[in-house]
C-alpha cells in the first residue's frame, strides 16, 4: 500500500444521498499506471476497491463497488469528474460505506480537482476509436456506442410530470468544459416518490439542500441552475458510471430513459471489447 502524499487536507466531508451517513473523502496522487481506486479507510486493513467494471454491483438509483467484504457506494459524481479533469490514477480515501452527495452535483469534486494540481501529473495515452457500434435496449430503454471521431454524450429523459418532460442534452468535452456544463447538474427527484424510496431505505440523506424535488406542476426548490438541469445530471451519471471502463474509447454515447443498469451494461460490454478485440 502505498504511502499518502500530497494530500488534499482536510478532506470533503458530506452525507451520503441513500445511507444518511457522514464520510470524508481525501483525494492523493498515485503513481501513474496505478488507476483509480478507493481506500476504505475505517475498516480493518485498509482495504482497496479498485474503480473498474468488474466490481460494479447493481444497487437501485446509485453505483456501487465491491471488492470482498468491502463497498463504497453513489461513486459516480466523483468518478465523473476525476474523469472529465484527465485525472488516471489516483487513490480515493474514504471513511465510510458512501461518497457524500454535497450539493448533488459534481462541482464541488470538480472544484476540488481543478484545485489541486498534482492529481494531474499523468500523461495521458491516446484512447482507441470504437470501431462498431454497440445497442442494449429494455423496452424503450438504451444505451447506445457509436463510432465517431470525437468523443461525445446525448442522453434524453421523459417524464410525465410538467417541470421535466421530455429533454435532450448533447455534450462534448472538446467544444465546452465538464465543470461548466454538466457537474453542476444536481440530482433531482419527484415528490410522490420520496416516502417510498425512504420505505425501501434509500435516500435517507436526501433533502432540499442537496437534490432537485417537483411535484406535478412546480419544482419545490427553486431555481434550476440550467432549464434542463435533470437531463443534464444523468449526463453526469453516465460518464461516471462508463469511466469504470477506464481508458474509455473515443465514441459518441447516447442513453434514453436509461438507468445506472443500463449504464453498467454497457460499461461491460466496452470492457470486454477493449480487452478481447
Amino acid at each position: 500500500m502505498e504511502a499518502a502524499s500530497g494530500t488534499i487536507a482536510p478532506g470533503i466531508s458530506g452525507v451520503g444521498l441513500h445511507s444518511g451517513t457522514t464520510a470524508t473523502v481525501r483525494l492523493v496522487p498515485a503513481p501513474q499506471g496505478r488507476g483509480r481506486y478507493f481506500v476504505r479507510t475505517d475498516l480493518p486493513g485498509q482495504p482497496e476497491i479498485p474503480a473498474t467494471i468488474a466490481l460494479q454491483q447493481q444497487t437501485q438509483l446509485s453505483t456501487e463497488l465491491v471488492a470482498g467484504e468491502a463497498r463504497v457506494r453513489t461513486v459516480e459524481h466523483l468518478l465523473a469528474a476525476l474523469f472529465a479533469a484527465g485525472v488516471l490514477d489516483v487513490r480515493i480515501e474514504i471513511d465510510g460505506p458512501e461518497v457524500p452527495l454535497l450539493d448533488g452535483s459534481a462541482k464541488p469534486w470538480w472544484d476540488v480537482i481543478a484545485a489541486h494540481p498534482e492529481l494531474h501529473h499523468q500523461t495521458t495515452p491516446t484512447p482507441a476509436l470504437l470501431t462498431e457500434a454497440i445497442w442494449i435496449h429494455q423496452g424503450d430503454q438504451f444505451v447506445a456506442a457509436i463510432p465517431s471521431p470525437e468523443l461525445r454524450f446525448s442522453y434524453g429523459i421523459d417524464f410525465e410530470v410538467e417541470p421535466i418532460g421530455n429533454q435532450w442534452h448533447s455534450w462534448s468535452p472538446a467544444s465546452e468544459s465538464f465543470g461548466e456544463a454538466i457537474a453542476p447538474a444536481r440530482t433531482f427527484g419527484l415528490a410522490r416518490q420520496i416516502d417510498q424510496l425512504r420505505s425501501a431505505g434509500l435516500i435517507k440523506g436526501g433533502s432540499l439542500d442537496n437534490a432537485l424535488v417537483c411535484d406535478q406542476e412546480a419544482w419545490i426548490n427553486p431555481p434550476l441552475r440550467f432549464s434542463n438541469e435533470p437531463v443534464r445530471h444523468k449526463l453526469l451519471d453516465l460518464v461516471g458510471d462508463l469511466s469504470l471502463v477506464g481508458q474509455l474509447p473515443v465514441a459518441h454515447y447516447m442513453a434514453y430513459k436509461a438507468s445506472h443498469n443500463l449504464h453498467g451494461q454497457l460499461a461491460l460490454r466496452l470492457d470486454t471489447i477493449l480487452r478481447f478485440p
